[in-house]
């Protein structure tokens, strides 16, 4: 019940504890909900890395999407800005920038693989304006490009925020990412909520995509993203479900539900169609991540197919367009069948990769001791 910047400060104290168990079952338990939820392919902004934690909690998310079959593409996120500092994450889960690089070029060079088919890739994420410095976003930008890798970040995501990089840089969000480099074909940004009309001009001249998150904008009340606008100027908008931590759930078809009548609220009963939000959510989202060959069926591309079935008391009555009756009436609703790359990682409605009461068990045991 806070805004962005007070839950992250009260989050913060949380995080410290994490340790490779904790991402483990946390990825298990994220990756799961969106293969059952009809999600083939996803990224994680992982970006907490404890002072005194030890491991490669990058290398145990790997692990998870190994496990559970999913192709993964997690961004090796990075906090070095501490309050003392001026920023907003305490000492205790930011790292040096010398640690994030170094790291940041391990990780790249043992996991990430550039081909047609990759199973995983690596996205380098400096996290946000209030936590990291501009020599890191620079540097960061320029270990991506060196390696040919994907670059994220949170941006424009709260009035807040506004407010920070105008006191602490004396310009807004997107002038300060200009200025850093930090924007491109090879860029995206979650949220989005706060560009003006010039910064939606330069996003479309720049080809930088946009992670859309609707349900983590209104659990924090942070405001609705203008999607309609950046659609109608070229603006590759994917869909993420933002995590369990701001969304409660990484319900994949839930979170294209509330894509679409969100922006309903924001401009009236036809701001988006059921087939727009599926192009966001499906070929949108492997443009934003650099998968060629994903995103639609198509012959030579991946076996890489989500099945529902419809023939059920909710869906009954409107399958007159199948499409718009899969997001209107489905909240939760799991897939039969989840194929990632030609293998069935769902199975009348049961993960096959791990047993699912394991991971629930693990999930609540860890939770509760994190929250003691």
């Amino acid at each position: 019940n806070e805004s962005l910047f007070k839950w992250l400060v009260y989050l913060y104290d949380v995080w410290k504890n994490i340790d490779e168990e904790a991402v483990f079952y946390s990825s298990l338990v994220a990756i799961g909900e969106l293969l059952k939820t009809g999600c083939t392919c996803t990224t994680d902004h992982h970006y907490l890395f404890p002072l005194g934690v030890s491991g490669d909690l990058l290398g145990v998310q790997f692990k998870a999407a190994e496990h559970l079959g999913i192709r993964f593409s997690p961004s090796r996120g990075s906090m070095s800005l501490s309050v003392k500092d001026g920023g907003l994450p305490p000492d205790s889960v930011v790292q040096t920038e010398e640690e994030i690089l170094s790291d940041s070029q391990r990780v790249i060079e043992r996991y990430h693989d550039s081909s047609d088919f990759a199973m995983r890739k690596v996205v380098l994420a400096p996290c946000s304006p209030f936590s990291v410095t501009e020599d890191l976003m620079k540097e960061s930008a320029r270990l991506a490009r060196e390696y040919e890798v994907r670059l994220h970040t949170h941006l424009a995501e709260t009035a807040d925020e506004d407010e920070y990089c105008m006191k602490h840089y004396h310009r807004r969000p997107l002038s300060l990412m200009e200025d850093l480099e930090f924007i491109g074909e090879d860029v995206s940004y979650a949220h989005g909520i706060f560009f003006n009309n010039d910064e939606l001009d330069i996003l479309a001249e720049s080809r930088t995509s946009i992670a859309h998150c609707p349900s983590s904008n209104m659990r924090l009340g942070s405001g609705i993203a203008r999607v309609r606008e950046m659609l109608d100027r070229g603006i590759n908008v994917a869909l993420a479900v933002d995590g369990s931590a701001s969304n409660d759930t990484s319900d994949f078809l839930g979170e294209m539900r509330a894509a679409l009548l969100l922006q309903r609220v924001k401009y009236g009963a036809g701001a988006l169609t059921a087939r727009e939000v599926f192009r966001i959510a499906t070929e949108n989202g492997a443009r934003l991540l650099n998968f060629k060959k994903i995103g639609k069926i198509q012959e030579g591309w991946a076996a890489d197919l989500a099945l529902f079935n419809i023939n059920r008391l909710e869906y009954a009555g409107t399958l007159s367009d199948p499409v718009a009756a899969l997001l209107f009436a489905g909240i939760n609703h799991q897939t039969e069948y989840t194929i990632v790359n030609g293998k069935i990682v769902v199975r009348n409605g049961r993960l096959t990769g791990y047993d699912e009461q394991s991971i629930i068990k693990n999930a609540n045991r860890i939770a509760r001791k994190l929250l003691k």
